[in-house]
């Protein structure tokens, strides 16, 4: 077994906590995204759950409306790396997709321990599906396969979730080599999960799954983790914009995206055009996202909306953000906090919700277009007959025109939010 599958064994669970905190499982990089790129998101049943997907399409929306990007979903249920390839030229590429975003590798191990064929049936898909993206113009975020959960999941014929989070981890190296051989970012879903699994269930239990209840289906908790994956290897820098508040003169200012509208004692009013990413659920059960906040780096490397206080005459203040308050010392405020972090519960979330609802709707209408309506195009071009095939390829237009009506209006619906912050001297 992988040497870090055998740590799993040894480490407590407060060993693992301190690794979460102290290591980031993914290192920055340069930014993979420019403004009106094509990104999809490629994969089996879980990529078919739309969750990581839509939290990806959110953030995107949201937290990065300047970059004016186009999303699509192409999760199928039970499909292997190899098995996309045989519906990629009609699914994938007729999109001219700019980025496209794979996690592949669960179906593909078999569930059973790693062997050597298998890595090699995985490499050998993998490669292919990469160079076709590659030489239509795409860049490919190579995703590794997600886990299974150390709790939840049952494997045939004695294999537990150790063995097989062990042979992901080597489909997950497979293709960590793939992106480098081809100049591509690689997504580790495979380490965060691991990472973020061990910390949650030593402070929530060890039936608190970030895999899911089946062992291998995330809830929407462990879909945070691989949009974070996923996001990180974007290059996405986090910043979402900065408010800076000088108490002394009763003045402020804002960055990227955030205008001040008033400042006057000790209350300012902002309107941005940018949301922070927002979390929802109880924070100790594992269908909603905000539970897994504590144990994932997804605030402070990706969703930065940054207060600064200055010129504090009280050694410390209450901060008032919509319906909450929180206090925190002169120090904290001039170094400046994390508005996101520190309220989960913000005035961002009603229009975050908003459009993660169009997003909602939208991804399961992808999911029908491409497993129901894309399937009989393709059986209808496979009969050579050319007026069928005009008319197959007429209506893909529509189908891809009607797919991109539904993309702008969720753009649409980011609308500047309101918001004021009440510094008040304790």
């Amino acid at each position: 077994m992988r040497i870090h599958s055998l740590l799993r064994r040894v480490l407590t669970a407060s060993a693992c906590l301190v690794l979460l905190l102290s290591a980031c499982p993914l290192r920055a990089q340069e930014c993979q995204l420019k403004k009106g790129d094509r990104v999809v998101v490629v994969g089996d049943s879980i990529t078919e759950q739309k969750l990581y997907s839509r939290y990806i399409e959110d953030y995107l929306t949201v937290c990065t409306p300047q970059l004016d990007l186009w999303v699509l979903q192409l999760g199928w249920g039970g499909e292997t790396a190899g098995g996309f390839l045989g519906r990629m030229d009609q699914d994938l590429l007729s999109f001219k997709p700019t980025i496209v975003t794979t996690c592949y590798g669960m179906n593909d191990g078999g569930y059973q321990a790693y062997k050597d064929d298998i890595g090699k049936r995985y490499g050998d898909a993998m490669a292919k599906l990469v160079e076709r993206a590659k030489a239509a113009g795409a860049k490919v975020i190579v995703g590794s396969p997600g886990a299974v959960d150390t709790f939840c999941f049952r494997g045939r014929g004695g294999v537990t979730p150790d063995i097989y989070n062990d042979n992901l981890a080597h489909l997950g190296d497979i293709d960590k080599k793939i992106a480098a051989d081809n100049g591509m970012p690689f997504a580790n879903v495979h380490d965060a999960m691991i990472e973020a699994m061990a910390a949650a269930k030593a402070k929530l239990g060890k039936e608190y799954h970030v895999c899911g209840g089946d062992g291998f289906h995330p809830a929407p908790n462990g879909h945070i983790v691989m949009a974070y994956a996923f996001l990180k290897a974007m290059g996405l820098d986090g910043q979402i914009g900065t408010i800076t508040v000088d108490a002394g003169a009763g003045a402020a200012k804002a960055t990227d995206g955030h205008k001040i509208l008033s400042a006057k004692d000790a209350q300012v009013e902002v309107e941005s055009a940018r949301y922070p990413f927002c979390f929802f659920g109880d924070p100790a059960r594992p269908d909603g996202t905000k539970s897994i906040v504590p144990f994932t780096p997804f605030n402070k490397d990706l969703n930065r909306l940054t207060l600064v206080v200055e010129n504090l005459k009280s050694d410390k203040a209450k901060v008032t953000w919509g319906g909450a308050s929180k206090s925190f010392t002169k120090e904290q405020l001039a170094k400046g906090i994390n508005l996101a972090s520190e309220f989960l519960d913000n005035p961002f979330c009603e229009a975050f919700k908003k459009v993660d609802d169009l997003v909602a709707a939208k991804q399961g209408a992808e999911t029908d277009m491409i497993k129901n309506l894309y399937r009989a195009l393709g059986s209808f071009k496979r009969m050579n007959d050319p007026e069928i095939t005009a008319a197959a390829n007429q209506l893909q237009d529509r189908l891809a025109a009607r797919q991109a009506k539904l993309g702008e209006a969720i753009r649409a619906a980011v609308t500047p939010v309101k918001h004021t912050i009440t510094i008040t001297a304790e």
